[in-house]
């Protein structure tokens, strides 16, 4: 019998209603994904730890700093080793000819040379506030620096780093976006062999990513949120990769039904029907995940909690409402040129898993235990993973012209110089604090700041009864040396009786992050484990499970860690990660890989209802696996993308989640998890009731 007109009407309306909207969507909101870095900030002082020591100098410095100012420091080398007589005063007529220029406040210091004689340098305070601007402004800082003869200059200090930073952030809104899709379309069109239904995931894709970055824009607009490039970067990652393979479990579910009922309205509602519960599983383990970095003292691991988390909620509700509206309006012409068939369970599916599921099914206990020796073997150098941060020049993939320029002032002068720890004090005992300061082992200088702005040579500035000392390291800012000397900076400063003494700077903010991303490990990976367990259990009704998923899930990670150690080390030359890495890639493969374990096993309990707990099993892994495989491959190929932003942070991210994530889809998914199911028996499933057989009622049996 042919349904009614108004259900025929009713049934095309919704569809074209929810396309109407989300063209609306993606034409008035899609602009906000370039916008975003407009209210970006890559200032790293605002992501400091909020509690710690150097946070609160960072806070008091502001008063002893000429308003809005960032210095940029000018070092000189001869071009034949040797400086020529008239450098230091051609320098210093250069430097002094950059005062009123626009951008430049006040007046730059003289060129000091260095104790060698080999060198000359001079800071330059430039507004803070440039912006777009700060490239053009340090080209004409280094056209003036550039007409010293027989010298070559280069341009170090934190306005020359915030200008590389800038330019390695430049093409996070159209390269890393770019990139990323490409690859995801490649990758759709090798899997689906279909002409329109690739363009389809990807234009949910990136309607979810303009839906999310519009939200962000105006909560970061409001400081309801913080945002920088690397945040920001990971937002476009990370919608695309997971509207992608929300759109792979849908669309592989809508052919199924597609070929079983023939009615593609129907066909959409089962599909819906029976994916909604994994999909949004999936999207909450992921979601909660990222919100427990709330609880994080960094804040710009706090940022990124709730940013991606909005971008997961986005990428589901275009899932669930654009994706299957165009499915109903395309139909079969989706997949043209193949059509969807349905599976032929006798022969059980494509043939690739069929064999995968023949040789889990013959021998589990020995497929489980190679491959927990093969993770547990690569977990063994996860302890080699050096997290206490990355010297400044590694930073950059590329050679930055900062990082070079910060090499040479190095090697001719205090390797601190250019970056002092700063030392805040009551007045009153300022000579103290600074003898103290001079007295620590590997200070090379230390000063007061005077009133002219520069330490020493003249009478302290006093800023409501509080003394700025910089003091100068031997060894480079970035390094171990310089972090064992602001220990016992603080503690011979913290003993000078009266003072008040802060110790503060990069390299003690360096030092806090480090501290404090080890605290904030060892309260948030517990905190997400909860989580993805109490959600397993809920969507699985089981226990045993639920916890032997995060077992595997969690050896993925440590495996993914170890080979990460070696990679980095060996292969990229990477001395370690930023402190933050760790737990970024346990947070996004933890949760990320429990997606994959979710989309099997929820199928695989549904066959074991009808079926029983062995055959649901190799049905499950049989149907899932082509579908789970490619959501797999093109999230690690969307993580991968991060490379085209040459910072080490983001290339460590790229390369643990996307070698993480092909490890627990080919791995852990696919032979591990299962091996341990089909060896467990229904016992795997209690106290949930699964039969051997699959006869409604029957309760579990016991091998």
């Amino acid at each position: 019998m042919k349904p009614p007109p108004r259900y025929r009407v009713v049934r095309w309306l919704v569809p074209v209603a929810l396309l109407v909207v989300w063209l609306g969507i993606g034409g008035a909101l899609g602009p906000y994904a370039g916008k975003l870095g407009e209210v970006a900030t890559n200032d790293r002082a605002a992501f400091l730890p909020r509690s710690a020591e150097s946070t609160r100098v960072a806070d008091e410095q502001k008063a002893f700093q000429r308003s809005g100012t960032v210095p940029a420091i000018v070092v000189w080398t001869g071009d034949d080793g040797a400086l020529p007589d008239s450098a230091r005063a051609s320098a210093t007529r250069a430097l002094a000819s950059l005062s009123g220029k626009p951008g430049v406040v006040g007046t730059p210091s003289p060129a000091l040379p260095s104790e060698d004689g080999e060198a000359l340098s001079g800071v330059v305070q430039l507004r803070s506030d440039l912006g777009d601007e700060l490239p053009a402004v340090l080209d004409r800082v280094r056209d003036a620096a550039g007409a010293v003869a027989g010298t070559t200059a280069g341009i170090a200090g934190p306005a020359a780093t915030q200008a590389d930073l800038k330019d390695a952030f430049a093409g996070i809104d159209g390269l890393l976006l770019g990139v990323a899709l490409a690859a995801v379309l490649v990758i759709l069109l090798l899997v689906y062999r279909s002409v329109l239904l690739p363009f389809l995931i990807i234009i949910s894709a990136v309607f979810a990513l303009a839906l999310a970055c519009a939200i962000v824009y105006v909560l970061a607009d409001h400081d309801a949120v913080r945002v920088d490039g690397q945040v920001q970067g990971i937002l476009s990652i990370l919608v695309i990769g997971a509207a992608t393979d929300y759109a792979l479990l849908l669309t592989a579910r809508f052919r199924e039904e597609l070929a079983l009922h023939g009615d593609r309205t129907a066909a959409a509602l089962a599909a819906l029907r029976r994916s909604f519960g994994a999909i949004v599983a999936s999207a909450a383990t992921v979601a909660l995940g990222l919100l427990a970095l709330l609880l994080s003292d960094l804040t710009n691991n706090r940022a990124l909690g709730p940013v991606g988390a909005i971008g997961i909620v986005c990428a589901v509700l275009s899932t669930m409402t654009f994706l299957p509206a165009v499915l109903v309006l395309c139909g079969r012409a989706a997949y043209w040129p193949a059509k969807p068939r349905p599976v032929d369970e006798a022969a059980g599916g494509h043939g690739i898993w069929r064999r995968v599921a023949a040789r889990v099914d013959g021998a589990p206990r020995k497929v489980w235990l190679s491959c927990a020796v093969l993770l547990v073997a690569c977990a063994a150098f996860a302890p080699t993973l050096e997290s206490h941060g990355v010297p400044l020049d590694e930073t950059f993939v590329n050679d930055a012209p900062s990082v070079s320029a910060q090499a040479t002032l190095s090697k001719h002068f205090p390797g601190g110089s250019g970056n002092p720890a700063v030392v805040i004090a009551e007045a009153d005992r300022a000579d103290e604090v600074t003898e103290a300061a001079e007295a620590t082992p590997g200070v090379a200088s230390a000063a007061p700041v005077t009133a002219s702005g520069r330490p020493g040579g003249g009478k302290p500035l006093v800023v409501d009864g509080r003394v700025r000392v910089d003091v100068t390291l031997k060894d480079a800012a970035d390094s171990d040396g310089a972090t064992e000397t602001v220990k016992r900076l603080r503690t011979a400063v913290h003993a000078v009786p009266g003072a008040d003494a802060l110790v503060g700077g990069y390299t003690a903010q360096q030092y806090d992050t480090q501290r404090t991303a080890e605290r904030d490990r060892n309260i948030i990976v517990p905190v997400v484990l909860v989580i993805i367990l109490l959600i397993l259990m809920g969507l699985l009704r089981s226990v045993l499970v639920p916890v032997l998923l995060v077992a595997t899930v969690g050896l993925n990670f440590l495996a993914t860690l170890g080979v990460s150690a070696l990679v980095f080390e060996h292969a990229f030359g990477f001395s370690g990660t930023d402190a933050s890495v760790p737990l970024y890639g346990f947070v996004f493969l933890v949760a990320l890989g429990v997606d994959y374990n979710i989309f099997l096993m929820s199928r695989v309990r549904e066959e074991a209802l009808e079926h029983g707990a062995r055959e649901g099993m190799l049905r499950g892994l049989v149907s899932t696996g082509g579908v789970i495989t490619s959501a797999g491959v093109v999230l690690a190929a969307t993580f991968a993308a991060l490379i085209v932003i040459p910072l080490a942070f983001l290339a460590q991210i790229a390369f643990i989640v996307a070698f993480g994530v092909l490890l627990d889809t080919l791995v852990v998914r696919s032979l591990l998890a299962p091996a341990l199911v089909v060896d467990i028996g229904p016992r795997a499933w209690w106290p949930g009731v699964i039969s051997r057989t699959g006869r409604a009622g029957e309760p579990a049996h016991s091998d």
